[in-house]
């Protein structure tokens, strides 16, 4: 053979193998594609997913259901134009989803912090619609303090100058609202019978932030026993759906008139419905799940109808409440309120 055509095999041969390499070499991306979805009312390998051991619940004749992100951690080039083909995928930058300053094990542990957590507030915002409040009660008096010999531990406190208390922030706020050496007036239950105590705050010894000497907390009495069994999912997306997979469990009445609902967002203690990530994949899980309606935090709303899914509408929602209305109006023959791009 002539050194030419030698030559030519060789550069061809040579070019094949890099191209492979480069075919196979890591790329600093993950790929997003549609995850799993779960009802919240339903079961998940067996295991009843909102368990509730001491208390009355019903049965829904429908489906409440979380949507999940699957993340692709290692890409290579074939895997990044498969995604970037895909109408169902995304490709975004690793460092989107895993922080430079921090590992994959440090990320999926936040995760499962944030998971958790969300699994509270639910149950906080649930019981709180149910009629059981939060209540903000002293945990421990100041001994020589302001409210020495005027409050004691274990009283709730509900007013302050007549400003009824629904938070612990709320407390340290109106005490802080007026000079030291102001004259409180401190509505209180002890022992479930109501009562006022006059307290004159103090100046704090290491600032002069004013102060009456007490250490609080917060309680929601309620006689439920509430226990979400759910595994091998992170962080706080679902927060929504397992608030109205509470409430729906807990209610005589079935929120979800027969229908599947699918949703996604956060949720805080108020109640509150925050944005997410991943909303094109979990648009995509859930119109194959079979959901009828999709529940959008009111901050996703514009990536939301930039990425709608044919047959699948769509309902803004900026609170619990958002949803509980969506769900209203929808099972009874309705249009919620649609997403809206600003």
């Amino acid at each position: 053979m002539r050194r030419r055509g030698v030559t030519v095999i060789l550069g061809a041969l040579i070019t094949a193998l890099l191209a492979a390499g480069v075919m196979v070499a890591p790329l600093p991306y993950v790929v997003l594609k549609p995850g799993p979805t779960v009802n919240t009312l339903g079961s998940d390998n067996g295991t009843e997913v909102i368990q509730v051991k001491k208390g009355e619940t019903s049965t829904s004749a429908g489906q409440l259901r979380l949507t999940t992100v699957n993340v692709q951690s290692k890409v290579e080039l074939v895997w990044a134009i498969e995604g970037w083909l895909s109408g169902e995928d995304a490709v975004v930058p690793r460092e989107l989803i895993y922080p430079p300053d921090q590992s994959e094990k440090q990320v999926q542990e936040q995760n499962a912090q944030e998971w958790k957590q969300s699994q509270t507030s639910a149950e906080t915002v649930a019981l709180r619609e149910l009629g059981y409040p939060v209540l903000t009660f002293v945990r421990k008096v100041t001994s020589g303090g302001a409210a020495d010999g005027k409050l004691v531990a274990d009283d709730v406190i509900t007013a302050i100058d007549g400003t009824k208390i629904e938070s612990p922030s709320q407390v340290t706020e109106l005490i802080r609202a007026k000079p030291a050496g102001t004259t409180l007036t401190v509505g209180y239950e002890r022992g479930g019978k109501a009562g006022t105590a006059q307290i004159t705050s103090k100046a704090g010894e290491d600032d002069d932030a004013p102060r009456i000497g007490i250490e609080i907390d917060t309680k929601q009495p309620n006689p439920f026993d509430i226990e979400i069994d759910l595994d091998k999912i992170g962080g706080p997306s679902a927060g929504l759906m397992f608030s109205l997979g509470i409430i729906d469990k807990l209610k005589p009445e079935d929120l979800t008139g027969g229908k599947i609902i699918a949703g996604t967002g956060t949720i805080d203690d108020g109640g509150n419905v925050g944005p997410i990530g991943g909303i094109p994949q979990k648009l995509v899980g859930a119109k194959k799940a079979g959901a009828e309606l999709f529940l959008v935090p009111k901050d996703n709303c514009a990536e939301a109808l930039r990425n709608t899914v044919p047959g699948l509408p769509m309902a803004e929602v900026a609170t619990v409440d958002d949803a509980l209305a969506a769900l209203a109006t929808f099972t009874s023959g309705g249009t919620p309120k649609p997403c809206t791009a600003s």
